[in-house]
């Protein structure tokens, strides 16, 4: 299988230092055979892929790279945003469906949390819940006890059963 140009930085960038990630991590990630991930370190290693380009295949963006692709392209113009999107190898629709992943990333995590509030207000309300039982048995406990002093005080002393 032929990769573009624009894969193998990509995936050399994930699995060379400062990055460092593990080839078959990278594979699984990516699709990109291990053994093709290890010619390209050694190939890359002895200088014979110098083909300059350096950009990353949209494919293989991280979300981080994306976020930054879609904000950056937020603040620019219409008229100079066909440029940007040709310098960085980009279409129009990778920004949209970008931003609609991120959005639904976000949405997803609030919905995850509002799961955990709701969990833990659960378990707040329990736990306040046996709070108030244990705190109204001890009160028993407490009477039942100055109760059983009274009556030895009154009696004179240890009674025998």
């Amino acid at each position: 299988m032929g990769y573009s140009h624009a894969v193998r930085p990509s995936v050399l960038k994930k699995v060379l230092p400062p990055e460092g990630r593990s080839i078959a991590e990278v594979s699984r990630e990516t699709g990109v055979n291990q053994q093709t991930i290890r010619n390209w370190i050694k190939r890359s290693e002895t200088g014979i892929f110098e083909d300059g380009n350096q950009d990353s295949c949209p494919r293989f963006l991280t979300p981080r790279e994306k976020y930054q692709l879609v904000v950056e392209a937020a603040g620019i113009d219409d008229e100079q945003l066909g440029e940007f999107l040709r310098e960085r190898g980009l279409h129009s629709e990778h920004i949209t469906i970008w931003d609609q992943e991120l959005r639904d990333m976000i949405d997803k995590k609030n919905e995850q949390q509002d799961k955990e509030n709701k969990a833990l207000k659960k378990q707040v309300k329990d736990l306040e819940k046996e709070l108030q039982r244990k705190e109204k048995a001890l009160a028993e406990a407490a009477a039942l006890l100055i109760l059983k002093k009274k009556l030895e005080a009154l009696t004179g002393g240890h009674e025998d059963d």
